[in-house]
């Protein structure tokens, strides 16, 4: 089933604050994190209930090679997902309740 994508404006302010820490302490590392959000989200799209659910009905992937997690829910009847968040792991995920 082909499922349609959105990216939430909090999670495109998310990623562009974690993509800017990066690219202060290393340029490569800011287009290595674009690219580690790019895979994951066609991961997401390609097979979004691989991953396991949190918090209600959002479900989380890990980034590779950075300690970041995107989050998403996911609306069968409309095949829609939305990426609800950018999170680093030691952020508390009590943040997330806003979102979901």
């Amino acid at each position: 089933m082909t499922y349609k994508l959105i990216i939430s404006e909090e999670t495109e302010l998310d990623i562009e604050d974690a993509f800017e820490w990066y690219i202060i302490r290393n340029p490569q590392l800011g287009s290595k994190f674009v690219r580690a959000i790019d895979t994951a989200i066609s991961r997401i799209g390609n097979n979004p209930f691989a991953y396991p659910k949190i918090q209600r009905q959002s479900r989380r992937i890990l980034l590779h090679r950075f300690p970041y997690s995107l989050l998403c829910t996911i609306n069968e009847e409309e095949n829609l997902i939305s990426i609800i968040g950018c999170f680093h792991s030691k952020r508390d995920p009590k943040i997330l309740n806003d979102r979901i």
